[in-house]
């Protein structure tokens, strides 16, 4: 069953403002990225280690710096609190699964711990589709 996308917005930005790994990094995790779940695409956009916006009707010409592309059933086990192998990381599911990273990668690098500690707050959000 698919989340509300706003109260799913409203519980992600929570989450994440309030993870001790990223505000530990804070100062330094700014950027805007894309989640396309094939069905909906959020635009979130980081300043200084907070949700700045999550943009959840994105148009055309939405700006953001990288996007991850998957399947919406590849999110949702990546929603599970405790994914399945190859669903447990961005580059085990860019390796194996349907998983397309994209944009200015360098923006991702430069930003990857907090990213990836905001990325595992998925499993306590889940997903909006």
């Amino acid at each position: 069953m698919a989340i509300d996308i706003k109260s799913w917005a409203s519980r992600f930005k929570s989450l994440s403002d309030s993870d001790p790994t990223i505000a530990a990094m804070a100062r330094y995790y700014t950027c805007t990225f894309m989640f396309d779940m094939t069905e909906c695409k959020v635009i979130i956009e980081m300043h200084d280690g907070k949700v700045k916006r999550i943009n959840t009707d994105p148009q055309p010409l939405d700006a953001y710096d990288f996007a991850l592309r998957a399947s919406a059933q590849t999110w949702r086990e990546f929603g599970q609190p405790l994914p399945r192998p190859m669903f447990h990381g961005i580059w085990a599911a860019s390796f194996r699964e349907d998983l397309k990273l994209e944009g200015n990668l360098l923006v991702l690098m430069q930003n990857l711990r907090n990213f990836t500690a905001q990325f595992e707050v998925l499993r306590k959000s889940g997903v909006p589709v």
